[in-house]
């Protein structure tokens, strides 16, 4: 409940920050747990019952937190994800302050996403799954990527990098194709591309883009 203090200030009483106290060691409980368990037996091979028994929670509790396993992932990325944009952007940031040209910087993001998938396609791929499902796409993640890639071409473009005449939105989408946690996982588990295979295949291309 909400109390007024002597200062006209609205604050918490106990048993509501407790409440929010509980609710925020319910949420650590259940991502340490299927943190562990999607550790030892792999993402596909664990469901939200199990997490919910090792994690000591009700299954209400779980899908009050999480409505599916795909929202679970993402947030066990959640940290992930924010760091390697903030890395992105610091290490894009030193090349333009030291004239690197615009296309090998293009190149360079592409390789560390293409990193940073094989490290995390699990988590991805039934993220993607599970929201595609529900009629969603895994939405913010592939758009930041779209921008970044799409911005790198047009500054090419503009500084005489690129062949004229592309259409650069295409080009950008077609780069990023293999970003796309469905795509990235049938390439690396069922056509069983190295990562480095991929990273490869990437530079050609933007070799045959370059003017």
């Amino acid at each position: 409940m909400l109390r007024e203090n002597s200062g006209a200030l609205v604050v918490l009483d106990a048993p509501l920050r407790e409440q929010r106290s509980d609710a925020a060691a319910n949420r650590r409980r259940i991502l340490a747990a299927a943190e562990q368990l999607f550790a030892q037996r792999g993402v596909a091979a664990v469901s939200m019952a199990e997490i919910a028994r090792t994690a000591g929670v009700g299954q209400g509790t779980l899908y009050r937190n999480f409505a599916n396993k795909g929202e679970l992932c993402l947030a066990l990325l959640d940290t992930q994800m924010a760091d390697f944009q903030n890395r992105v952007l610091e290490a894009l940031r030193e090349m333009a302050y030291q004239g690197k040209p615009w296309l090998e910087q293009a190149g360079w993001f592409l390789e560390a996403l293409v990193l940073f998938n094989a490290q995390h396609i699990p988590l991805l791929f039934e993220a993607q799954r599970e929201i595609a499902a529900g009629g969603g796409l895994l939405g913010s993640p592939l758009q930041w990527q779209r921008v970044t890639v799409s911005a790198l071409l047009g500054r090419a473009a503009q500084s005489g990098e690129l062949k004229a005449g592309l259409d650069l939105p295409v080009a950008a989408d077609l780069l990023l194709a293999f970003a796309h946690p469905p795509v990235f996982h049938f390439l690396t588990v069922h056509a069983q591309y190295a990562p480095q295979q991929i990273i490869s295949a990437l530079r050609q291309m933007l070799r045959l883009l370059a003017a």
